[in-house]
């Protein structure tokens, strides 16, 4: 697959002509300066949030670049950009732009990889948009959501039995670098049971990208998928614009009925593009650098995601979060666990010993579960988890043979059983293991004429 960047010229030209200079009089206004990632304008009159074009036709090959209004001061307007903004000069036109905060939408979006504005970069020829819908999707009334009541087959065992997920669930994916989630997210993006999957790649590597889309996805998991990625290159507005886009993909396809899976990758680096925006613009750092903004923005992302009103569709959404030198307590992760229905914590001590998936369910948790499972299922789940549990607090013990057996009932059950729980967690690449077979290999994880699970 070859990805495509292109500039902001061809993509305003390639948005099916939807987008036009405007032919009545505007008030335009010129640059007055470039602080850091801030342009000032004056002269303009602009909305917050609306679009400008920054035009400079000195030299032989004009300069335009995108830009949006993100403040205004004493009659001067403050704009981030959407690229580079190589080749503009002092005194450039700063034109406002008109009904450009519409995006392009359809099922021909299914298989296709994305930019924040809805361009392609996969080089598979301009989409055809069946409709244009604006970047900020309807508010659902809480009262009148359709409760999450039903579970989600996700395909991998641990999560299936022991995380179970509710369709309409929000839950966050928790890790430091390289512990896998990149790749728990590809299983379940092959594996899950939607008809819809809305994959967001956010300030990730550009190789990563590639990585993610041929190896991690595959072809089968493409051609039910729509992937926006914008790489950790991208300017923070386009990063900001990616995030936003793919939810508001998910919403319009929730509208329309269907049961959506958004996967994002990853919720800090939404954070931390709002973070380099607000700094920009004079906005004062609070917790560890982070603008107040910044933790405005994450419920409103989230809160996005849900199901919708009765008899529609619905979104189950999975967020993956950067605990920094895996801090758990790192801010953005923090303010996640506070806006999501559960979280899922991969632990690098289990990566490193070659356990994969590399869940800690100790210290995860879906808040829906008991609403979605069996009370037979329940139980056996939280049963698993207090053998689990009693063994790791004796772990050293048992390891130095310091542990006399009989000494406590569960902690000898939980080590008679310990190979085939650990067997029960692992999974397999290209293992698919759907809910109903989870839940009868968790009952037979307390059996103890029970073979290990294969």
């Amino acid at each position: 697959m070859r990805l495509e960047r292109t500039s902001f010229a061809k993509r305003l030209a390639g948005y099916n002509d939807a987008v036009q200079l405007p032919s009545q009089p505007v008030v335009e206004g010129h640059l007055l300066r470039v602080v850091g990632l801030t342009l000032e304008a004056e002269g303009l009159r602009a909305a917050l949030g609306s679009r400008c074009l920054v035009i400079n036709n000195d030299g032989y090959h004009p300069v335009q670049v995108e830009a949006e209004v993100m403040g205004f001061s004493s009659g001067k307007i403050y704009l981030m950009p959407v690229g580079s903004l190589a080749g503009i000069a002092p005194g450039a036109r700063v034109v406002p732009l008109p009904n450009t905060g519409r995006l392009p939408m359809g099922k021909s979006m299914l298989g296709r990889v994305l930019d924040g504005t809805g361009q392609a970069l996969d080089g598979k020829g301009r989409m055809k948009a069946e409709d244009w819908v604006p970047m900020d999707g309807p508010v659902i009334n809480p009262l009148k959501r359709h409760p999450i009541n039903e579970p989600l087959d996700v395909g991998i065992r641990s999560i299936n039995g022991l995380l179970t997920v509710g369709r309409g669930q929000r839950l966050g994916l928790f890790a430091g670098t390289g512990v896998g989630k990149s790749v728990l997210l590809g299983m379940m993006t092959r594996f899950t049971e939607a008809e819809i999957i809305v994959v967001g790649l956010i300030g990730e590597r550009g190789r990563e990208v590639k990585e993610f889309i041929d190896e991690i996805l595959g072809e089968e998991g493409l051609k039910r998928s729509v992937v926006v990625a914008s790489p950790a290159d991208d300017a923070p507005l386009m990063r900001l614009r990616a995030a936003m886009y793919c939810t508001r993909i998910a919403e319009y396809f929730r509208d329309k009925g269907k049961n959506v899976l958004l996967l994002m990758d990853s919720l800090t680096r939404f954070a931390q593009a709002q973070r380099e925006i607000a700094l920009a613009i004079g906005e004062p750092p609070a917790t560890k650098g982070y603008p107040p903004s910044v933790f405005a923005k994450l419920p409103k992302l989230v809160e996005r995601a849900g199901n919708a009103e009765a008899g529609g569709g619905s979104i189950t959404a999975f967020y993956t979060v950067l605990s920094e030198g895996d801090d758990q307590q790192d801010p953005i992760a923090d303010a996640a666990r506070g806006v999501l229905d559960g979280h899922i914590v991969l632990s690098r001590r289990l990566a490193e010993e070659g356990h994969y998936p590399a869940i800690d369910i100790e210290a995860s948790i879906s808040r829906v579960m008991p609403q979605v499972v069996p009370p037979e299922h329940l139980r056996h789940s939280q049963r698993f988890k207090q053998l689990w549990s009693r063994y790791q607090q004796s772990r050293d013990l048992i390891s130095v043979g310091a542990y006399v057996a009989g000494g406590d009932a569960d902690t000898d059950l939980a080590i008679a059983r310990q190979p085939v729980m650990v067997n029960y967690l692992r999974q397999g690449l290209s293992e698919s293991v759907n809910l109903e077979h989870s839940s009868v290999q968790l009952a037979a994880t307390f059996n103890p004429a029970a073979a290990p699970v294969s």
